[in-house]
């Protein structure tokens, strides 16, 4: 077992980088990765980094020196021979040779492109510009790597006992956390981990996936990351996420192509995958208008992840939108993976066991969660992204079940906001 502390406080950046492989990502983006490589290879798209907790001022605590180093790092890197084999020749989600050899051939070859980076009033403008297979790759490594120099430049403030004993209750609040969950009676939860993009650190990520394996058993189904899932032997899990509807959307030549878009996105993931990987995400423009269009072959598929807004709502909605057109809900598998933490993974499978299949992807409060472990909160997760900003030139757009992670220029909100239907939302706090 990895001792944390010392490692930490010991730790030179080239001994212990923060991205230490191009599969220390998350399975999703892989899957995607491929998806668009086969169907919009030459569309040109901008990603950028964008800081909602504008109190962190990250320029002001992050070297940029460092940064750069580490970002330069990360162009460095290649597929080993073992990550190539991992992914040619595992069982993903039941099937063999999940990645083609024509896609494997353009990855093994890969180095991640040219980044732009520049301080602007306390914040990092962190942009990456290219072809959409290379640019999308940066997302996650981007986000690891601002997330933990952060945590780096406040551990270093701290003495060798103080380290020590920050992580022995960080470790220790895990546990209470897995204690919750199996001390549950009758629980069967199904729960991954989904905390890469905004976790404390790899070597914290790493230890808290081994804590969940072994405290939760086969309750425990698994982790978004790559790299961790081929270390520790564990299943890679992941489908698809917003940016795919995002650049698609972009792409549309007018309202009617714009009303069909995300469910181009989907007929091209249909054509790729099948069982479990046929999941739909709804929320990119409305929940509630998505299933009201969405066409009679997308209740065949095997379930929906709820990313925004109220989570019980979202599930009531699918569960009623399967009734509506004939499907037994009890068959269908929901995934909650927004803002979750152990008590509301547990009101959420206690209030839904039964009426769908449930499952949990469980992310910053999982990796990231030492909030209140230090007096000034410099630990605290924060909430940061990075999403694809433009698409050949066309500027992207984000409506949410949550208006408050709404992107895009303010007119072409209001435009996807009419073409969609979206009406009046609630907002809800964006903590992490």
């Amino acid at each position: 077992m990895t001792d944390i502390a010392t490692r930490v406080w010991n730790h030179k950046w080239k001994i212990d980088p923060i991205v230490r492989s191009l599969i220390d990502t998350d399975f999703y983006k892989l899957l995607m990765c491929q998806s668009v490589f086969r169907n919009k290879p030459d569309t040109q798209v901008t990603f950028s980094l964008i800081n909602r907790s504008k109190h962190i001022r990250l320029a002001d605590l992050v070297d940029e020196g460092e940064l750069r180093e580490q970002l330069d790092h990360i162009r460095s890197l290649s597929l080993s021979r073992g990550e190539s084999t991992w992914m040619r020749g595992n069982t993903f989600y039941g099937k063999r040779q999940m990645f083609t050899p024509e896609f494997m051939d353009w990855f093994e070859k890969l180095r991640l492109p040219p980044y732009h980076l520049e301080k602007v009033d306390g914040q990092y403008e962190l942009t990456f510009q290219g072809s959409w297979p290379e640019v999308m790759l940066w997302e996650i490594p981007a986000l690891a790597v601002l997330m933990e120099l952060r945590g780096r430049a406040v551990l270093g403030t701290m003495g060798r006992f103080e380290m020590e004993i920050l992580y022995a209750r960080a470790k220790t609040r895990v546990w209470e956390k897995v204690e919750a969950l199996r001390g549950v009676d009758n629980l069967a939860i199904a729960i991954a981990d989904f905390g890469t993009r905004r976790r404390h650190s790899f070597l914290w990520q790493d230890w808290c996936v081994q804590a969940m394996s072994e405290g939760l058993g086969d309750n425990f189904v698994g982790t978004s990351n790559c790299l961790i899932a081929k270390e520790r032997d564990l299943a890679a899990i992941g489908t698809n996420a917003h940016e795919l509807p995002m650049v698609y959307a972009a792409l549309a030549p007018d309202d009617a192509a714009l009303r069909q878009a995300p469910y181009d996105v989907l007929a091209d993931w249909q054509a790729e995958h099948d069982g479990n990987l046929r999941i739909i995400l709804p929320d990119t423009y409305g929940t509630a208008g998505f299933l009201k269009g969405a066409p009679d072959w997308l209740t065949n598929w095997t379930g929906i992840r709820v990313d925004s807004g109220d989570p019980a709502t979202g599930a009531e909605m699918a569960i009623n939108w399967w009734k509506s057109r004939g499907e037994d809900p009890t068959k269908k598998l929901v995934i909650f993976s927004d803002g979750l933490d152990v008590d509301k993974i547990i009101e959420l499978q206690t209030q839904f066991a039964g009426r769908c299949r449930v499952s949990f992807g469980w992310g910053t409060m999982l990796t990231n969660d030492f909030k209140g472990l230090t007096p000034d909160e410099s630990l605290a997760p924060f909430s940061l992204v990075c999403k694809a900003i433009s698409a050949n030139g066309n500027p992207t757009v984000k409506l949410s079940d949550n208006p408050n992670k709404a992107m895009g220029p303010a007119e072409e909100i209001a435009r996807y906001k009419r073409v969609f239907g979206v009406g009046e939302q609630e907002k809800v706090e964006v903590v992490v």
